[in-house]
């Protein structure tokens, strides 16, 4: 992930720059309180993107759970997956284009997420519901202490966490590229102490993350960027949440695992 002052690639330290105190036809002229971006209008939209990935994520566990057939579900997973991440990528480059791409991200990204957390449930009865919880939990602590200024987000906060953020995406990326070969980390993705211990630094990393989206939508509200941004903020934190339910959802079924 390319970035300097968050590690979301939806949110890059150019985002909100490109905009501030504009006045452009193509952003409706001159940049007001109606036409700008508002906290309230980002906060809106996001709970509209959580709602369209619950309801994709319903459609594809009813159908895993009515069959509990992997291949009932693999197309719906793949198309989740590449689908997901082709409008991750138009969105990030095309932000104006955010109010119709950020929904149809949200709705890909919850048929690969209903899928797999049904499989994984299947398997470790109850894990999905921990999961989710887990997350907006996260979520909850995390909000509350940016708007106290209990973390305040400074300069060595935000090369700290990007610069861990690339690493794991670089080892992510490596560990797909030798897995190829037949070359795997099993003591990382075992569910061994080591691999336990990586889980949580990747989960307190993912959710870190969320603080520097919650600066980036801050200065987005006080640099008057224009309201479609309101989208692209929400899409940033969406990013960001299925990650961090993603690696959430893989620690537990380590220390499940355990269990065996």
């Amino acid at each position: 992930m390319s970035l300097f002052k968050t590690s979301n690639p939806a949110l890059s330290s150019n985002t909100f720059s490109s905009y501030g105190g504009i006045s452009d036809a193509r952003y409706g002229g001159d940049i007001s309180t109606t036409s700008s971006m508002t906290l309230s209008g980002t906060v809106n939209k996001t709970g509209i993107l959580l709602v369209l990935v619950v309801v994709s994520a319903f459609f594809t566990w009813t159908q895993f759970a009515a069959t509990h057939d992997r291949t009932s579900v693999s197309i719906e997973m793949m198309v989740g997956v590449f689908g997901g991440l082709i409008f991750a990528l138009i969105t990030s480059f095309k932000r104006e284009w955010s109010p119709v791409t950020a929904p149809i991200y949200a709705l890909l990204e919850g048929l690969f997420l209903g899928a797999f957390s049904a499989i994984l449930d299947l398997r470790y009865p109850g894990i999905a519901i921990q999961a989710v919880g887990l997350t907006f939990a996260t979520l909850f602590v995390l909000l509350v202490a940016y708007s106290t200024g209990i973390i305040k987000v400074t300069q060595k906060l935000r090369l700290g966490i990007v610069a861990a953020t690339g690493g794991i995406c670089l080892f992510y990326f490596a560990e797909m590229i030798l897995g190829f070969f037949g070359v795997h980390f099993v003591a990382i993705n075992g569910s061994g102490p080591i691999g336990i211990a990586i889980s949580l630094f990747v989960v307190a990393i993912a959710a870190l993350n969320l603080v520097l989206d919650f600066d980036f939508i801050e200065q987005g509200v006080n640099r008057g960027a224009p309201k479609f941004m309101e989208w692209y903020g929400a899409f940033g934190i969406m990013v960001t949440l299925v990650w961090l339910y993603l690696e959430i959802i893989r620690l537990l079924s380590k220390l499940r695992s355990r269990n065996d």
